[in-house]
């Protein structure tokens, strides 16, 4: 059985151009999205509450993009792909074929309508967006990943698709050492990572004791299986795994045909360091050349947007994105001087009265804003302010 189709440099068709405006995506009435409308920048950031369809209108982003991949994957495992009901369960997952209403199920692409039977004629079958799930760890939670096929219809099509690529990373002849590897990332980005999360550790794949192949983690003499980690190490290491995909160590700033990259809480289980080390990398990928759309929970990762704002709005130069990140300034001035130049966008995923949810619009972050969404950033932020607000009460009280 063939392994999914990945992106390749060798092919005769070529994806279509990354756009130099924002693209858009309408959810109409799937599952419990009643209206969701996206318009994405160079760097999108969706945030909501538990449950709110994030990681849904993410896949509705790559069926978009790769429709014909997800089928053509799906099919050299043995899947059943001709009944529109089928695949839609094989896409998001067993039984979220009844979430699709016909009739008043919509979905646009750019104002193009998108429907289960024309998901097979989505892109050219080569991969164009990338997506780095949530639950990523969990793919490699004995230390090794499994190949698209043998995780069920259970599983979305998207962790199928990202389990296959670390699978394929695993067995490749540099798979010996994983982390650091040179000329894979930005030295500035390497060092925040190596004191952020592996503090002078080196990862790699090793032979256990069962003469199994696995990841290790090796700290002088110390060599230590996958689940001995702490949470942050095993959530950021197949994140980080993923995006080496997009990384070629040769002259190429990004790999051919892939333009979009979808992270699912880049955040989980890191430290506040971590995730600003996670953000270096993210602007890397923008001044590689790829839009990037992030989900999350975290105030640290939607501040970002509100950053760059900030910055643009005040006409700042670049030295002021690096001294934010306290890194050096000449290495890393192309970053900073891209970061500078490009489209940020957030967008709040909310529920109604009724359980079902809606979008809204709160890219500008801004605080004084007469819209709570906006001022409290989604929600992210509110508490914070009422922390703040019960404090500067009680203080007041006790005064004399």
């Amino acid at each position: 059985m063939r392994p999914p189709r990945q992106a390749t440099t060798r092919t005769r068709r070529t994806a279509r151009a990354q756009p130099d405006t924002a693209v858009s995506l309408r959810i109409k009435n799937f599952a419990h999205l009643a209206e969701v409308d996206l318009s994405f920048g160079d760097l999108t950031i969706l945030v909501g509450p538990q449950g709110a369809g994030k990681s849904l209108a993410l896949q509705w982003l790559k069926i978009a993009m790769d429709g014909r991949q997800i089928v053509e994957a799906l099919r050299d495992a043995g899947h059943p792909t001709d009944r529109p009901d089928a695949l839609i369960d094989l896409i998001f997952g067993s039984g979220m074929a009844k979430d699709w209403h016909s009739g008043s199920t919509e979905i646009r692409f750019d104002n193009v309508s998108i429907t289960p039977s024309g998901i097979a004629r989505r892109g050219t079958g080569q991969e164009e967006l990338f997506f780095i799930p949530a639950h990523r760890s969990l793919l490699i939670s004995d230390g090794w990943a499994a190949p698209f096929q043998k995780l069920t219809a259970d599983v979305p099509v998207v962790a199928r698709l990202f389990s296959q690529n670390l699978y394929d990373r695993f067995q490749t002849k540099d798979a010996g050492t994983l982390f650091p590897v040179e000329r894979r990332l930005k030295q500035e980005i390497r060092e925040k990572i190596d004191a952020a999360v592996f503090h002078g550790g080196t990862v790699g794949i090793e032979e256990d004791t069962n003469h199994a192949l696995r990841l290790r983690l090796v700290h002088g003499e110390i060599h230590l299986p996958f689940m001995t980690w702490t949470a942050g190490q095993r959530e950021f290491t197949p994140l980080l795994l993923g995006l080496y995909h997009l990384l070629p160590r040769t002259s190429k700033r990004k790999i051919d045909l892939v333009n979009w990259v979808v992270i699912e809480e880049p955040e989980m289980g890191l430290h506040p360091q971590a995730i600003t080390a996670v953000l270096l990398l993210v602007l890397d990928l923008i001044w590689r050349g790829y839009r990037v759309v992030l989900s999350t929970h975290s105030p640290h990762v939607l501040s970002l947007v509100w950053l760059m704002r900030q910055l643009r709005t005040r006409s700042a130069q670049w030295k002021s994105v690096c001294e934010a990140f306290d890194v050096k300034q000449q290495p890393m001035r192309a970053v900073a001087e891209t970061a500078l130049a490009k489209d940020y966008r957030a967008f709040l995923m909310q529920f109604r009265d009724d359980g079902k949810v809606t979008s809204v619009d709160i890219s500008t972050l801004d605080p004084s804003s007469d819209d709570p969404r906006v001022a409290g950033w989604g929600g992210l932020t509110s508490y914070s302010a009422r922390f703040a607000d019960a404090v500067r009460d009680a203080v007041n009280m006790s005064t004399p």
